[in-house]
C-alpha cells in the first residue's frame, strides 16, 4: 500500500506492506531509530511517538492507519541545535540511565503537559504508569516532567515560546536520538 505521512515536519510517500507496525516503518524505512522498539505489546511505552499530536504506542498502529497523518519522533522535538524545554529538563535532572525507555517517557510527558501544565507528583506517576522504566525508580523522571513545566509556563522565558510546536525539522539530539 502507498501512504503519505509527514514525520517531523517533512511529508514521505512510501510503499509499506499492509501489516507494517509504525515503530518499523519509522525504524526501517525512515531511520528514526529515536523511536525505540521494545516490548511489540504496546506494554512498555519506549516506542511512544506523537500521531496528530496525540501521544500512541506506535508498536500498537500500523503505518498504514498513518496515513494522510502527522507523527513527531524524539528526533522532532530539537529544534536550530537546541534542545525541547522537556528533554532539557530530562538531561538537567538525571532522569534517565539506560536511556532506552527515555524517547517514550519524554513523548509522553509531553501529552502529559498538554493536558495538565501544572501536574502534581502523583499526575505525573499516573500519567507515565504505562511507560516502563527498569533503571531509575522514576524519581528523578517525576521530577524531570515537574521541572519542565515550570520551564515551559507562559512567561518562564524564550524556552516557553516552544510549547506546542511539536513538529519542524527533523534533528537528532543527544536525548532519544541514538538508541538502536
Amino acid at each position: 500500500m502507498r501512504i503519505t505521512v509527514t514525520v517531523d515536519g517533512t511529508r514521505y510517500t512510501d510503499e509499506v506492506e499492509p501489516r507494517t507496525l509504525l515503530v518499523h516503518y519509522l525504524r526501517n524505512q525512515l531511520g528514526k531509530v529515536g523511536t525505540v522498539v521494545g516490548c511489540d505489546t504496546s506494554n512498555c511505552g519506549a516506542c511512544t511517538v506523537h500521531l496528530d499530536g496525540q501521544s500512541v504506542k506506535s508498536c500498537s498502529v500500523l503505518a498504514v492507519q498513518a496515513d494522510g497523518s502527522e507523527v513527531t519522533t524524539i528526533e522532532g522535538l530539537a529544534r536550530d541545535g537546541e534542545l525541547h524545554p522537556v528533554q532539557k529538563a530530562f538531561q538537567d535532572n538525571h532522569a534517565l540511565q539506560c536511556g532506552f525507555c527515555t524517547p517514550g517517557m519524554i513523548m509522553q510527558s509531553l501529552d502529559l503537559l498538554s493536558e495538565n501544565p501544572e501536574p502534581d507528583e502523583q499526575t505525573v506517576r499516573e500519567g507515565l504508569e504505562g511507560n516502563l522504566c527498569r533503571c531509575t525508580g522514576y524519581q528523578n523522571i517525576v521530577r524531570a516532567v515537574r521541572d519542565a513545566a515550570e520551564r515551559m509556563r507562559p512567561g518562564a522565558g524564550p524556552e516557553a515560546e516552544r510549547v506546542g510546536e511539536a513538529t519542524g525539522t527533523a534533528t537528532t539530539s543527544s536525548m532519544g536520538g541514538g538508541a538502536e
